[in-house]
C-alpha cells in the first residue's frame, strides 16, 4: 500500500476535548494518531461535529483549530494548526471556576428555598 502522507504518523491514545457551536457544546474524543499537521480522532457515535472546531489535549497542554478532512463513522481525519486557538481560551480560568462555584451555590440556595416553600404549604 502506498503511503500518501508526507509526514510521519505516530500512533497515540490521547484523550481530548472538542469545543464547537461557539464553545457552547463540547465532546470528548480520543486521538488515535498524529502528525505535525493533523491526526485521526474518534468520537462517540452519537456526536455530530461541524467541519471545523477547537480541540484541546489536556495531557499535552496543546490547543488546535481543527478542520475535518474526511469522516468514516465515528472516526475523523483532521488537519490542525495552532494559529487560531490559545491555551488561555481553552483552559478554564479562575474566573470560570468561580462562576461554576457561584452557580453551584445558587442551585443549593434554590433547592433550600423550594424545600422551605413546600414546608410552608404543608403548615
Amino acid at each position: 500500500m502506498n503511503e500518501r502522507r508526507a509526514l510521519v504518523r505516530h500512533k497515540t491514545f490521547i484523550k481530548g476535548r472538542i469545543y464547537f457551536n461557539n464553545r457552547l457544546s463540547t465532546a470528548d474524543c480520543i486521538v488515535r494518531d498524529v502528525t505535525a499537521n493533523g491526526g485521526r480522532i474518534e468520537v462517540a457515535g452519537s456526536v455530530t461535529l461541524p467541519d471545523s472546531f477547537e480541540i484541546y489535549l489536556p495531557n499535552k497542554h496543546e490547543c488546535f483549530f481543527a478542520h475535518v478532512v474526511w469522516r468514516k463513522g465515528s472516526i475523523l481525519g483532521v488537519s490542525w494548526s495552532h494559529d487560531h486557538v490559545t491555551k488561555e481560551k481553552l483552559v478554564p480560568s479562575d474566573s470560570e471556576h468561580s462562576l461554576a462555584d457561584r452557580v453551584a451555590k445558587l442551585e443549593r440556595d434554590v433547592a433550600a428555598l423550594q424545600k422551605r416553600l413546600e414546608l410552608a404549604r404543608e403548615s
